[in-house]
């Protein structure tokens, strides 16, 4: 295998060996330097997927690195010492692989998609990016436009930058409320010093999880993570996220010329770590993940207010968000909003039926199994439990937590959570016809 010579790694400070039964082999090695190696064998395919999670986000950032996670992320792709920002497109691609990227409100994720016998090659160029990139000022001039396209993007697009305003607002000040692409003042003052700053103090150590999903050997996953990731020592700890103190609720509106008015609910839950995202998870599902739901229903195929309507959840370390989505001509807003408003109160009022529970189980369960079928899709749950400190459960035993939810654990939650005076409502579109 390519890459670099490094001290080969002492004993890990933590190993497990691969757990037998059901469909799952996970294993899951510490590093002495601190990064965690997970992987899991799924021998019955010819591929694998292979990713880097820095537990640096936007949310980690001061004022003076508004955006910085996200421009880093894309530096590392403008060459290493090693490779050219052209051999590194080209060196996966060429073997019918895929390489990506991207930037969350909690961590940076580098992930890649190769057939099994180019591990190796994949493990290499991921390690080369993440840990040496070249982060020149002339790469940051020409990149730093790039960005500021994408930022430009989100606005011309009103069903992204709804969201963006939603956030800011509700959060009121708390780094969840910060736009992770930054914004277009702090992109553009961005130095390649702040950036080299910020890698050399995050991208190492116990802030590195390296996992796997495929048909992997975890011995030999581990033997070269050891030695490419040998420079991985040191650096400061990620940085934790204190829950809000507050955030707001209420209606407000941002005016701006569109052929829609694209409206957001939200309010703030509990966080990933909390046993009751079950049960919200559930009522999620059954307010407005799908077409059987009673959003989708009523607000579209009763009403016709809509083509577009959905619930959504986000689960962060410190709190949570969730809420539902509409998009809606200007002179149909008001009908939509206390359409919505009438199901979030129903929902607050009298939970779900036990035949709506059970279905929603049923929806929940089969999209989790479902998911099992792309080793990406394990590779993101793999990396999730790291991310987040929590033990990993197996499937069999996310099901279990699944089918615990009882109809006393809905209601409760939904009084609690889902009353539409709870809501920030956010519309983003014309001024309401006179």
């Amino acid at each position: 295998m390519a890459g670099g010579h490094g001290r080969t790694p002492g004993p890990p400070s933590l190993s497990q060996a691969p757990r037998a039964g059901g469909i799952e082999s996970i294993s899951e090695t510490v590093l002495g330097s601190g990064v965690r190696v997970l992987s899991e064998h799924i021998p019955s395919v010819r591929s694998a997927s292979v990713g880097v999670w820095v537990r640096q986000g936007g949310a980690h950032e001061t004022p003076g690195q508004h955006g910085a996670s996200h421009l880093l992320e894309h530096m590392v792709f403008k060459g290493t010492g090693r490779r050219s920002a052209a051999d590194i497109a080209v060196a996966l691609e060429s073997l019918g692989g895929s390489l990506d990227a991207y930037t969350s409100r909690e961590h940076t994720s580098y992930q890649a998609r190769v057939l099994d016998e180019n591990l190796g090659e994949a493990l290499d160029v991921l390690a080369d990016i993440v840990l040496a990139p070249r982060i020149d000022a002339a790469d940051l001039d020409l990149e730093r436009e790039v960005v500021l396209e994408e930022i430009a993007q989100v606005e011309d697009t009103p069903d992204d930058m709804v969201y963006e305003l939603h956030s800011g607002r509700m959060w009121e000040g708390h780094p969840y409320g910060s736009s992770i692409l930054g914004s277009k003042e702090s992109v553009a003052e961005m130095s390649s010093e702040t950036l080299r700053e910020l890698h050399g103090a995050r991208y190492r150590g116990e802030n590195l999880i390296v996992a796997a999903a495929g048909n992997v050997d975890h011995e030999r996953l581990v033997e070269s993570v050891g030695t490419l990731f040998s420079t991985a020592e040191g650096g400061e700890a990620h940085g934790i996220i204190h829950p809000p103190a507050a955030t707001k609720c209420g209606e407000e509106s941002v005016h701006r010329d569109a052929a829609q008015t694209h409206i957001v609910f939200g309010t703030d839950v509990p966080g990933r770590g909390d046993p009751d995202r079950y049960a919200l998870s559930l009522l999620s599902l059954s307010l407005g993940g799908g077409m059987s739901s009673r959003l989708f229903q009523k607000i579209r195929e009763e009403m016709g207010l809509c083509y577009s309507v959905y619930s959504y959840q986000s689960f962060y370390s410190a709190s949570g968000v969730s809420g539902v989505y509409v998009g809606t001509r200007p002179g149909s807003a008001d009908d939509a909003v206390e359409a919505i408003s009438e199901e979030l109160d129903r929902l607050a009022t009298d939970g779900l039926s036990d035949d709506e529970l059970e279905t929603a189980k049923r929806q929940l369960k089969g999209q989790v199994m479902l998911s099992l079928e792309s080793t990406g899709s394990r590779l993101y749950r793999l990396a999730g439990f790291a991310l987040h400190s929590e033990p990993f459960k197996g499937l069999d035993e996310l099901l279990e937590k699944i089918d615990a939810v009882t109809p006393d654990d809905a209601r409760r939650m939904a009084a609690k959570y889902f009353a539409p005076q709870r809501h920030l409502i956010l519309r983003l579109g014309p001024e309401k016809p006179a």
